[in-house]
């Protein structure tokens, strides 16, 4: 047992014993199961993945590599796994609750409003949103980590000439959308082949989009995916591999006619530079965003043409009260993207259940953040083999009845979580963290995200 001390009244410590968690009964008498002589051996480890934890799919492979991954360590024998062996193997990143050697299961071949896509806030902040730095490492980080929509804000630079990235408004320093775009192109596809999505909140005069048109192109090349007409219907991730799509409000088209003397003389007169610059820019949206104009019936309107709308979470939660099935017809075929609230300073987050609820693919998060929301969302997209891409449940699709997020529904299955134990608690938490008067009592929470 080793001792360990809090803080009492700023000046004094008190100390208590630690003891060591002992493997549960349950543990112990599995290891002994698949073992022999305290030992268990490739062949005992390989029928204990399939018969005891239910991998089906297990392989004498997966067996070795379970073995290999221990083989460092001083528990590791030759003809197998001591107890200790078996105990770090239960503890490691070969017993995850949703394995990556799984891949991708689902089915990609789905129109994209099908899914839910990882989607980063402000992605290239490096801190707060009012003070941080702007740059690349965020955005590369967010694709290595899987996640498939990238948010740029594009402002001008000081002499406006150039186009700089940045949280407007605010004291953030800027990175160069060209930086930006050089580092999307080479990262995109590190952990996932599915296509990434990158949204541009458009601040620029437009000469300037013209600039973009031309160094989005150049730079993205040949995975740059720009279709000739809007979609009817949203193309699947599958037909999308390794490809990057844009999606933005379109540029204003300054077709506003002068009426002159009241003659029936009345021309156009609009410069046609601007007019190349507006079908130039407008050519590299694929996925149009559509501005909140009128009723909440109105947003959700679902015409011929599919749209992305964008609404904050303080929206969502308003709307949703009295429209819930509006929002999952809506998503059915459109994109629907939820973002932190303005408020969330401090790049804090929100609980990402609402959204997915109501069938909100690209509910953005704060991915330089922390806390539990955060890792609800990392959760979420460690399935289907990390690829940024999740099905939604056949209740979100369903065109006969569409769900009502608010029903009270019948209890189908009851899920039993049973933690026999856990360690790291001394990495995570200070000291001072505890009460006055005692040793830490700790316990865990389990909150399971069902959506099917």
């Amino acid at each position: 047992m080793s001792k360990q001390s809090f803080k009492v009244c700023f000046c004094f410590r008190r100390i208590f014993k630690l003891r060591r968690a002992e493997p549960p009964y349950d543990i112990r008498q599995a290891f002994q199961l698949y073992s022999e002589n305290g030992t268990m051996s490739i062949d005992k480890l390989h029928r204990f993945l399939i018969e005891f934890q239910g991998e089906a799919n297990a392989t004498q492979e997966d067996a070795q590599a379970i073995f290999q991954s221990l083989k460092h360590l001083n528990i590791f024998q030759r003809k197998g796994l001591h107890f200790e062996g078996f105990l770090r193997y239960l503890f490691g990143d070969h017993n995850l609750p949703l394995p990556f050697h799984l891949g991708v299961h689902h089915d990609m071949k789905a129109p994209l409003a099908h899914y839910f896509i990882y989607t980063g806030h402000n992605s290239y902040l490096t801190g707060n949103q009012l003070s941080s730095d702007s740059s690349i490492e965020p955005i590369i980080k967010a694709l290595r980590n899987g996640v498939r929509v990238i948010e740029l804000d594009l402002w001008p630079n000081s002499n406006k000439d150039d186009i700089n990235v940045c949280h407007g408004g605010t004291l953030t320093s800027p990175v160069k959308l060209i930086n930006c775009l050089q580092a999307i192109k080479i990262h995109a596809f590190d952990s996932s082949e599915y296509p990434v999505i990158l949204t541009f909140e458009d601040h620029l005069t437009p000469d300037l989009q013209a600039k973009v048109a031309k160094m989005v192109t150049e730079t993205l090349g040949d995975t740059l995916f720009c279709p000739d007409l809007e979609f009817k219907e949203l193309p699947s991730p599958e037909s999308l591999k390794k490809k990057i799509m844009i999606s933005t409000k379109p540029p204003k088209e300054y077709l506003e006619p002068e009426k002159k003397g009241g003659t029936d003389n009345v021309e156009d007169h609009q410069d046609e530079d601007v007019q190349n610059v507006v079908a130039e820019y407008r050519h590299l949206i694929a996925i149009h965003a559509v501005k909140l104009k009128g009723s909440i019936e109105n947003w959700l309107r679902d015409d011929n043409k599919v749209k992305r709308l964008s609404l904050s979470e303080q929206e969502l939660e308003a709307a949703s009260a009295t429209h819930g099935t509006h929002f999952v017809r809506f998503t059915q075929r459109n994109l629907l993207r939820v973002y932190p609230k303005g408020t969330r300073v401090d790049s804090s987050n929100y609980s990402p259940l609402v959204g997915w609820m109501h069938g909100a693919q690209m509910v953005a998060f704060n991915m330089q953040g922390y806390g539990k929301y955060l890792w609800r969302m990392q959760g979420m997209f460690r399935s289907n083999g990390g690829c940024g891409y999740v099905k939604k449940p056949d209740v979100l699709l369903n065109t006969d009845k569409f769900f009502d997020p608010t029903e009270t529904l019948p209890i189908k299955r009851y899920l039993k979580v049973k933690v026999y134990m856990g360690e790291g608690w001394h990495s995570d938490f200070h000291h001072t963290h505890f009460d006055q008067f005692s040793p830490p009592d700790f316990y865990t929470r389990v909150r399971c995200i069902i959506l099917d």
